[in-house]
């Protein structure tokens, strides 16, 4: 998917957007640009239905700790939401929001703050998928 850090944990994968690229500032309405990054992801998903994703929303440490929680919540529910109209089944998404509780970078300058104002999806195997691996059913 481009514009996203793809890194595989455990099990599952973890994509990262930078919410600084996909929103504007203080807003939760996905950037034009990156709904087309978004569409790509949900190809993908509509294409593996055997698989959750995990969407978190984070922010940098500008604001109140009220408003950066409220913002990363309607900034991960906005890319469910669109990944729901993109034919992702609801059923497969959950949300998680942590305003500026879990920075990846210190808030001690611009470039790092706007990495930290970021969303970011965990793919993970359903318990169908886990069982069909544990009896070797994977295709």
């Amino acid at each position: 998917v481009p514009n996203a850090q793809v890194e595989r944990i455990g099990e599952g994968i973890n994509m990262t957007f930078e919410s600084g690229l996909m929103f504007k500032i203080n807003s939760a309405e996905i950037s034009d640009a990156y709904k087309a990054d978004l569409t790509s992801a949900a190809e993908v998903f509509n294409k593996y239905p055997e698989t959750n994703i995990l969407i978190e929303g984070h922010t940098d440490d500008t604001g109140t700790d009220e408003v950066n929680m409220a913002l990363s919540e309607k900034r991960a529910k906005a890319v469910r939401d669109f990944f729901v109209s993109k034919g992702v089944s609801e059923s497969r998404l959950e949300t998680k929001w942590y305003g500026e509780t879990q920075p990846k970078y210190p808030n001690d300058s611009e470039a790092n703050r706007q990495k930290n104002r970021r969303v970011e999806l965990a793919i993970y195997a359903n318990d169908k998928m886990k069982q069909e691996a544990k009896e070797g059913k994977l295709q």
